[in-house]
């Protein structure tokens, strides 16, 4: 059998899978090169001037005319390059003989590339067809000029980040980007895998959209399940703060975690507010509390914070940014950045194997470098026989994932047809149940944790003590039938109940088990807890949020979900191996390194043009016009419109609107001309709309093409018409709080099903009779002993 050979001796987990990606933003490009890590050959075909992003840089820095910018390079090392003319018979080519084809197009788009995804499906029923639109193809907003910044303000990321006395604040850098490439990567393997086993092709409809609505916290279930108002502008708090020589990262996640924080910085007096024990709770009391911490955290040094802060098990830390982040020690003990033949550092995949190995960084081809290649020989054209079904169809996963980043991975795999069972215990359920707020007038609150119920449909939970003989007995019955065992808990929690990944593929050879520290099963930080906002705080991306002349702002838990793409797509490349071969492996996915690939940028910037990105308020980087502006009526209503401008069209359709004023000289006219004089630009636009109202306005520039959004609350994009219209939110039933509204993933329905999600979020430890007599043969007279001896349960212990 015939391996693609990895960056050492090792296989990498894909062969051969041939890759057509068409694309001209980050997201194609990434999702190209998650799977090029992986072993699949990709080939790019691109203008004969070559990809934009060639010549983008985030700094301004320029590109020597016929070099290649290093985020371009980074995005396509290894990739072939192809010029072929859309509609020529070679392109035609080119597309018959894929397996999968990415597309970044709308169906305008698409079509001027004589790209049809029905057509490609009818000549090749084989044929996997990923088109990353801003929208996805179908809905109201289809055809609508977009950026990831206004997209920001459609899914509500701006809308609850930032102090209300000032602006909303967008997540810096390209995070949703990012984001749409890992769903594309992962949901390209998914039905891989259906058509391995004889099953039909598909045509994969991405919304980006979608993508960043599921990077913010289904905040309208949070209003409906807790009762509340709709969510608005707040910070963490206490989040990054100043220290006697800079700022620290600050995250309290649990209740117990701000007790333990109150301790180290030596306030018990704040120990007697109930409030304050959930992050919900205190902002406001956000003066008190800073008033309480601040001189302790004053007269101590950033690194002497973080030192304690791990005495006392709590996730702090120092902030990064591009200047920094090669240099840490968690970076350079573990050998996190590799050297890319552009002449750079970039982080390695964000993933590492103990059987298989990521491809060796390739170099950079110019544009059209490989058009003497011959063409791939066309994919089978027959008919597959098998029955359409949900592509990860008969995959069994054992989840032992928690709180929001390992719970996203096997949401996604649920939703594509996997059987998770959910493993908790009545000694320590999920922690992200409760740990954002809870019901005083239910019995069952533990119930209603709004993003547990976001990111645990169409799973099965069952309740396992695994502190104990029996239950880690009934836990090894579970594996010895699994394809895949995920977790998330910190190295040493596996290691002490003796379930370590030597001894589960001792069980089941074939087994794939996927480990999501934090920092990494070994080096100097194996021991520090961390949640998202920590892996913001320290990768860069916090850094670049929030206002140039304030501190840093927390982006607020995004780069979750971002994980949990990102170890779906890696549990998937593992099992096309194990499944090839018979071997499965143990599949390492530490959080930070996740988050260093989608900040990427930061550092490569740093180390090729000597600059570090900072903090911009919402103007973003790379010269691009865009800002968020207060709208007509604002003082009662704080209405706020996303605006982007990225080229010269853009710009005279937005002068067309403000019905050309005299101050739009002929000078402004080019990008150049835009950026010398970006601050009197944007002085002027923030006055026009100061008197325009909102929502005619977003329609009068998205009807001119100019990307524009109404900056809204999380809480309420369950009224945005696109999002509805595309189904991406599905109604389902659960026994404690009733009806309620659910995320799907961020794709069109596929052929021939009508909904994603099949099952509410289960109540704890709701199939443990099912799950247990099927997998396990307990009887009914050892489920009640299992029950009476605590091993199993429905209700947390001491309740």
């Amino acid at each position: 059998m015939q391996l693609t050979q990895g960056s050492d001796d090792r296989a990498t987990p894909l062969r051969e899978l041939r890759v057509v990606e068409i694309s001209n933003r980050i997201a194609g490009s990434y999702a190209g090169k998650l799977l090029t890590d992986a072993g699949a050959h990709v080939r790019k075909i691109e203008p004969p001037q070559g990809d934009w992003l060639r010549r983008y840089t985030a700094t301004c820095s320029p590109v020597a005319h016929g070099a290649t910018s290093p985020l371009y390079s980074y995005l396509n090392a290894g990739k072939r390059s192809m010029t072929f003319a859309p509609g020529s018979a070679r392109f035609r080519a080119e597309l018959a003989g894929a397996e999968v084809i990415i597309v970044t197009a709308g169906p305008a788009g698409a079509a001027e590339l004589g790209i049809d995804p029905a057509q490609l499906l009818a000549d090749a029923p084989r044929t996997i067809v990923v088109t990353i639109s801003d929208f996805g193809w179908t809905g109201p907003h289809a055809d609508r000029a977009a950026s990831e910044f206004t997209l920001q303000a459609w899914a509500g990321s701006p809308g609850f980040r930032g102090d209300p006395a000032g602006p909303p604040i967008a997540i810096g850098g390209d995070l949703g980007e990012y984001m749409g490439g890992a769903f594309a990567a992962f949901a390209a393997l998914a039905v891989r895998r259906r058509v391995e086993n004889g099953g039909a092709g598909e045509h994969l409809d991405l919304s980006m959209l979608e993508a960043l609505t599921l990077m913010q916290s289904s905040e309208w279930l949070h209003s409906q399940l807790l009762g509340v108002p709709p969510v608005s502008r707040t910070t963490e708090v206490p989040s990054i703060e100043p220290a006697k020589d800079g700022y620290v990262g600050i995250t309290m996640v649990t209740g117990q975690q701000w007790l333990d924080f109150l301790a180290m910085v030596e306030c018990p007096e704040l120990e007697e507010i109930e409030q304050l024990r959930f992050q919900i709770g205190r902002w406001a009391y956000r003066d008190l509390i800073r008033e309480h911490i601040r001189p302790w955290l004053a007269q101590r040094t950033v690194a002497e914070i973080v030192e304690l802060g791990q005495l006392f098990r709590l996730p702090i830390a120092a902030l990064g940014n591009g200047a920094t982040i090669r240099a840490t020690e968690y970076a350079v003990q573990r050998g996190v950045f590799l050297p890319n033949p552009a002449g750079f550092h970039q982080p390695r995949a964000p993933w590492l194997m103990s059987v298989c190995a990521p491809a060796p960084i390739g170099g950079t081809a110019a544009p059209g470098a490989d058009n003497g290649e011959p063409a791939w020989c066309a994919t089978e054209t027959a008919e597959s026989r098998a029955p359409r079904g949900r592509p990860l169809a008969g995959l069994r996963i054992v989840d032992l994932t928690a709180f929001w980043a390992g719970p996203a991975a096997t949401h996604l795999l649920a939703a594509f047809g996997a059987d998770v069972i959910k493993v908790e215990s009545i000694q320590r359920p999920d922690g992200i149940r409760y740990s954002g707020g809870m019901r005083k007038d239910v019995d069952d609150w533990w119930e209603y944790g709004w993003v547990f119920h976001a990111m645990n449909t169409n799973k099965r939970s069952i309740t396992l003590d695994l502190g104990s003989d029996e239950g880690r007995r009934l836990f090894t019955r579970l594996v010895a039938g699994a394809d895949v065992v995920i977790e998330n808990f910190s190295p040493r929690v596996m290691e002490q109940f003796g379930l370590t990944a030597d001894v589960l593929l001792e069980l089941n050879p074939k087994l794939v088990v996927a480990r999501m520290p934090a920092f990494g099963l070994d080096g100097p930080w194996r021991e520090r807890v961390g949640f998202a906002p920590t892996m913001e705080q320290l990768a860069g991306l916090a850094w670049v949020t929030g206002v140039a002349d304030a501190p840093p702002v927390t982006p607020r838990g995004a780069c979750d979900p971002l994980a949990g793409v990102h170890a779906a797509f890696a549990v998937l490349a593992a099992l096309s191996f194990a499944e090839r071969t018979g071997t499965g492996q143990q599949v390492e996915l530490p959080m930070l390194e996740t988050v260093l690939n989608a900040t990427a940028i930061q550092a490569i910037e740093a180390e090729v043009f000597g600059k570090t990105l900072s903090r911009r308020g919402n103007r973003g980087h790379g010269g691009v016009l865009q800002n968020l502006y207060r709208c007509a009526g604002a003082t009662a209503t704080d209405d706020w419109i996303a605006v982007t401008v990225r080229d010269d069209e853009q710009w005279r359709a937005l002068v067309e609107v403000m019905q050309r004023p005299a101050w739009c000289a002929e000078d402004l006219a080019t990008f150049e001309g835009r950026r010398a004089r970006a601050d009197d630009i944007d002085a002027r636009l923030q006055q026009w709309f100061a008197a325009q109202p909102l929502a005619s306005t977003v329609e009068r520039l998205a009807a001119a093409g100019v990307p524009a959004a109404p900056v809204v609350s999380p809480s309420l994009v369950t009224e945005n018409p696109q999002l509805r219209a595309r189904g991406f939110f599905e109604e389902m039933q659960h026994s404690s709080v009733g009806s309620a509204l659910y995320p799907c993933p961020p794709f069109a329905s596929l052929s021939g099903q009508d909904r994603w999600l099949l099952r509410p979020p289960p109540l704890l430890g709701e199939h443990n009779a099912e799950v247990l007599r099927e997998r396990c043969g307990v009887t009914d007279e050892q489920l009640s002993a299992l029950a009476a001896s605590g091993v199993i349960g429905t209700r947390p212990k001491g309740l």
